[in-house]
């Protein structure tokens, strides 16, 4: 049984979705987001709430029943407000900008990487060592933030290069003499 599948999901105001036969689509002031429902799951728009339910009693439907009601309570809310996910930049030479549609980021490679923006994401730069990305498809945001952090993730010995803002990077201890 799922916890999480039985809640109803609340549709705020300036969003709409529509359930057409195996797709639902999401859309509200920041886009347009649709997805793949599969049969094994009903959903349906009532009283200004988005329910889902298990079509029949196995254990794949239970199991993608929490599964959609949460993926739909984030398209819901990537369309409503929105996803952000804050890189921050440690190292000596270490910065990153914004060239018009490419990140242009300076880790301490013998090269500048270049890194183009896909579409549906805005990323910005307040500072030179501080990257923010953001859109509506959570699943988009976190693995763009995963590509950017992946060109040099922090190292554990002095802790230099890309981590997400609050990450805690374990630190080893140095050679001996």
């Amino acid at each position: 049984m799922s916890r999480v599948g039985k809640y109803p999901i609340a549709i705020p105001d300036g969003v709409s979705v529509a359930v057409s036969g195996d797709a639902i689509t999401v859309k509200g002031k920041k886009g347009e987001l649709s997805q793949q429902v599969l049969s094994d799951v009903s959903i349906a728009v009532e009283d200004n709430r988005v329910v889902v339910k298990p079509m029949v009693e196995t254990k794949f439907a239970r199991a993608l029943w929490g599964t959609m009601r949460s993926n739909i309570e984030a398209m819901i809310t990537g369309v409503s407000q929105g996803f952000t996910r804050e890189l921050e930049i440690q190292g000596v030479g270490y910065r990153a900008q914004m060239q018009g549609k490419t990140l242009r980021l300076q880790l301490g490679f013998s090269h500048d990487v270049e890194f183009p923006v896909p579409e549906g994401i805005q990323i910005e730069c307040p500072s030179q060592t501080q990257i923010l990305v953001s859109g509506a498809d959570k699943q988009m945001v976190g693995q763009v933030a995963s590509n950017i952090r992946g060109y040099r993730p922090p190292e554990p010995y002095k802790g230099k290069g890309v981590r997400y803002k609050g990450e805690y990077v374990l630190r080893k201890e140095g050679k001996k003499k």
